[in-house]
């Protein structure tokens, strides 16, 4: 397919903090385009503190010759940087990528396709070997190689005196900080959850600016959030809640959880009693619970935990196929040999899977295929949250019986992924 012209645009990219001139007008695009409101000096120095700390690759569409004004405005924004991904052997270099926008007035003439295909082209170039991202809408990045790997559910908790936990044993305790006070805490919580569970993304520097209550990203301050932390037995911190009052419906009064991070079962069920131990309240509510979540299984009335809806949390891309496959863990040992149908080509080819006591090793070849499969099915498959087999029934995934039985044990392996940050 041809590619569109692109007459009258210029395509800029440049280090975050490079060309600041422009930043005012991009902040203002990506705004509009996620339906914000107007940007403010505070806001635009908040977000560029994340950006240069982060070390951002910003991209964006202008303008030549805008006719009514607004020139400094671009017509799209694209952003990224590099951290890392959680696989499940370790923590892996990904490339975040976010504030993706393109202006109505400017759709179906390629601009995201091609910002988004020098963006990768670049990662692979720096021998990153994935990239995540985040989406709003579900049909536009499966044709990029991205695929939803990561889920979570949307909750509604009743804490009135319906909830009540099952025998829960805690020598731990709960305190209530101020949020700047808690930060340090909250921040070492992070890194160990971070080091330690599969689907986990490192987070970018804003987290620290709105879990302190510096800033909420809209009006200032966050005069409204409260945090609370779990010490161990030894005092040590291993888990935190940070959660603000939402408006009465119905007559309920609401509690919305900002963010919750634990490192053991005592310290998540503490903190859920701690939620329906506050007054005032009558229900939590939270937008990135487990998909495994243990609490309706702690609880006496199962029923008083209501999953709201499903969705997706993390969509992931596979760039170097034996380094992204060779850095992830695997289930029962065989071998197959994989076809990837990338139309950006990075990851395509065939590949001989080798897999032993949970390790893989990972070659081209030229031999025949077992199993094939397009790019962004790898990628959700790549986390093992999204198993073999419906994938199959849905026709995503091609190959023998015995082919795909075998990549079935190799692929599908436990826990089921988590990602707690959204970017």
């Amino acid at each position: 397919m041809r590619e569109p012209a692109h007459d009258g645009l210029t395509f800029r990219t440049f280090r975050a903090g490079d060309e600041s001139e422009r930043m005012a007008g991009w902040y203002e695009a990506q705004s509009r385009g996620f339906h914000q409101g107007r940007t403010s000096d505070a806001l635009r120095g908040h977000l560029e503190d994340h950006l240069v700390t982060d070390g951002a690759t910003v991209r964006g569409v202008w303008l030549d010759r805008p006719v009514l004004g607004a020139g400094d405005i671009p017509v799209a924004t694209y952003l990224s940087y590099d951290k890392t991904l959680n696989t499940g052997r370790g923590l892996q270099p990904a490339r975040m990528i976010s504030m993706v926008t393109v202006s109505p007035t400017h759709r179906r003439r390629g601009l995201l396709r091609r910002l988004i295909t020098e963006d990768l082209a670049d990662a692979v170039a720096q021998r990153v070997p994935l990239a995540v991202l985040t989406v709003s809408e579900g049909s536009i990045y499966g044709r990029f190689g991205f695929g939803p790997a990561v889920f979570k559910h949307s909750v509604g908790v009743d804490t009135g005196p319906r909830f009540s936990l099952r025998a829960h044993h805690d020598t731990g305790s709960v305190e209530l900080l101020e949020p700047a006070e808690a930060w340090p805490a909250v921040a070492e919580v992070f890194e160990r959850f971070h080091e330690r569970t599969r689907g986990s993304v490192e987070r970018p520097q804003f987290y620290e600016t709105f879990l302190s209550g510096e800033f909420d990203f809209d009006s200032g301050p966050d005069l409204k959030l409260r945090t609370a932390v779990h010490l161990d037995a030894d005092g040590a911190p291993d888990g935190y809640v940070a959660y603000r009052p939402g408006p009465s419906e119905d007559g309920m009064r609401t509690i919305r959880v900002t963010d919750l991070v634990t490192l053991s079962p005592a310290a998540y069920l503490s903190l859920w009693r701690f939620l329906a131990d506050l007054d005032l309240s009558d229900l939590v509510e939270w937008d990135r619970a487990p998909v495994d979540d243990p609490l309706p299984w702690a609880l006496a009335d199962p029923f008083v935990v209501r999953v709201v809806r499903q969705r997706d949390a993390l969509w992931v891309r596979v760039l170097d196929v034996p380094a992204a496959l060779s850095a992830r863990p695997w289930g029962r040992d065989g071998q197959v040999v994989l076809q990837v149908d990338d139309p950006l080509g990075h990851a395509a080819g065939r590949f001989r899977v080798v897999t032993g006591d949970g390790f893989a090793e990972v070659e081209p070849t030229e031999a025949d295929a077992d199993v094939v499969l397009d790019a962004d099915v790898l990628g959700s498959l790549h986390l093992g949250g999204v198993r073999v087999e419906p994938l199959q029934r849905a026709g995503r995934i091609s190959g023998s019986d015995d082919g795909l039985r075998t990549w079935a044990a190799m692929a599908d392996t436990g826990p089921v992924p988590y990602c707690a940050t959204g970017f």
